[in-house]
């Protein structure tokens, strides 16, 4: 089953945030005193006799690199145990499957694509009630919560419109309905937010994206608040098998080691970005939770240590201008996904959010002109440069 944290992990528990994402789960093999742990890639485990085994019998279930990285995911967002899944949607595909058909989840409209297309086009069938709203004040929220509101779902900063929502006030609202609160923290990273300390009772991590760090691995994680919320998450993980491989798994924890130190920079280059278009003559709008004219900078300022990797831009011309400028960078790869040591310039209306109605999408400013830049940790002046001869057009 999925893991909780060990003597050994809970003992790190005080060290800070870059500490803790080296050295837990992170043990000397005990065989040969390796420092990195070995990658277990055995699917069984021999047994002294049928049941008799020493903590490991089939890699769906339990799996020692998997362990590994369970304990430092669930280490650095302060949570109680961790979930390692083969993707981000298989991830929060296990917090719906929490639920039962009926019950309602209530979530902020503007939102990954491939999430509501798993709200919309496979909860719902099964009997899932989803209701979206479009103001992301905690009021609104209370006002869509009911009786049979089990779940809240949050992203923040949202994807792709870089909205904040109020993750505390939120999860007060959630809790005194007595209904659970989700937050998807791809965006910010546990780095510069932490879910679970502001109250919520899940967090969910797209691992592909900031934690791996590299492009070069899919996966996802629930980190629970609570040992009673995680138990159904663990049989969920197992009972349906959508885990992450332990090359996979490795992969990942590696990211997190520099996880910290990524982060500084992403910031860093993408408060460069914002700043120096926040009024360029070939933009309609941009949006980066760091400017000052930025609808929710004070609540950004409160509830994230810094202000992400991620800038969003209308580009003047509508498709044709997204799509000559999108076609055109040089550094920027024209490409899906986000949160690598690379630059990636994203198309989200036809890309990530392609899933979501047309009327839907545009009515939520998801709009033909819209791109999303994944700011990497080149050098800054190199990607201003970049973008600058990318809208000279």
């Amino acid at each position: 089953m999925a893991s909780t944290i060990s003597k050994h992990d809970t003992a790190t528990q005080t060290m800070n945030f870059a500490t803790r994402a080296i050295h837990v789960g992170q043990r000397p093999d005990p065989a040969t005193g390796a420092t990195i742990p070995p990658i277990h890639v055995t699917t069984t485990y021999t047994q002294q006799a049928p049941g008799q085994n020493k903590g490991y019998d089939y890699s769906r279930s339990i799996n020692p690199t998997r362990e590994n990285l369970e304990a430092v995911l669930a280490s650095i967002e302060n949570g109680a145990a961790a979930a390692s899944f083969a993707s981000g949607l298989a991830a929060t595909t296990a917090i719906f499957h929490n639920l039962k058909p009926g019950d309602n989840v209530v979530a902020y409209s503007d939102l990954y694509g491939g999430t509501y297309r798993l709200m919309e086009n496979v909860f719902r069938h099964w009997g899932l009630d989803a209701r979206y709203t479009d103001d992301n004040t905690p009021e609104s929220f209370k006002q869509h919560i009911d009786g049979n509101t089990r779940l809240v779902w949050l992203e923040t900063p949202t994807n792709p419109l870089l909205r904040l929502l109020d993750i505390q006030a939120i999860a007060d609202i959630a809790h005194d309905a007595g209904a659970k609160l989700a937050v998807d923290n791809t965006f910010a990273t546990p780095v510069l937010q932490k879910p679970i300390d502001l109250g919520a009772d899940y967090v969910v991590h797209s691992t592909t994206k900031y934690i791996g760090g590299h492009s070069d691995v899919v996966g996802g994680a629930v980190i629970c608040r609570t040992a009673e919320d995680f138990e159904p998450v663990a049989y969920y993980q197992n009972a349906a098998g959508g885990v992450s491989g332990p090359f996979d798994c490795y992969l990942t924890h590696r990211g997190i080691k520099t996880l910290s130190i990524r982060l500084e920079r992403h910031c860093h280059n993408a408060m460069r970005i914002a700043e120096h278009f926040e009024h360029h003559p070939k933009l309609e709008s941009l949006a980066y939770p760091g400017l000052q004219n930025h609808p929710d900078h004070e609540l950004a300022k409160r509830q994230m240590s810094a202000f992400g990797g991620i800038v969003t831009i209308v580009v003047k011309g509508g498709r044709d201008g997204a799509f000559t400028m999108s076609q055109r960078t040089r550094l920027f790869s024209l490409a899906e996904s986000l949160g690598g040591v690379e630059s990636l310039v994203n198309h989200p209306a036809i890309m990530t959010h392609g899933s979501i109605p047309v009327e839907i999408r545009e009515s939520r400013g998801i709009t033909d002109g819209l791109l999303r830049l994944s700011v990497g940790i080149e050098d800054a002046d190199d990607l201003i440069a970049d973008l600058e001869q990318a809208l000279d057009f």
